[in-house]
């Protein structure tokens, strides 16, 4: 069974840097492709950043865009998102998920949606 999971959540003020990491297991990390999702309370679960697994294409939600990077360590099955500038509104569950790559075109359309979920780590931000 495909393994996610995810750390590095925590309190940081305004302004401050967070870096999340998500440790997958139990697949083969080099077949798939992975995203980063939030979820604040109230609001519906958003995606927020995905990589590929083939040559590494990043894409972002447009408002992360600059503060945010995702990356992968393919020899450690595990993938970053380094948060910096952080904002109140950046407050939620982050959520690591994937999907395999021949399907992220579909994930980005919005035609399809990420296989495997990981449990989520709470990202804090104070204003």
């Amino acid at each position: 069974e495909v393994q996610l999971v995810e750390s590095g959540g925590g309190l940081v003020q305004a302004g401050g840097s967070l870096r999340l990491s998500c440790a997958a297991s139990r697949f083969t990390f080099g077949d798939y492709a992975i995203g980063w999702y939030r979820q604040a309370p109230g609001k519906e679960r958003e995606g927020v950043s995905w990589i590929s697994s083939s040559v590494g294409s990043t894409y972002y939600a447009d408002s992360v865009k600059g503060r945010f990077t995702i990356s992968r360590d393919n020899a450690k099955n595990t993938v970053y998102l380094q948060m910096n500038s952080l904002k109140p509104e950046d407050t939620a569950v982050y959520y690591c998920a994937a999907v395999l790559e021949l399907l992220l075109e579909s994930v980005l359309a919005g035609t399809y949606g990420m296989d495997h979920w990981g449990k989520g780590t709470l990202v804090t931000v104070s204003s």
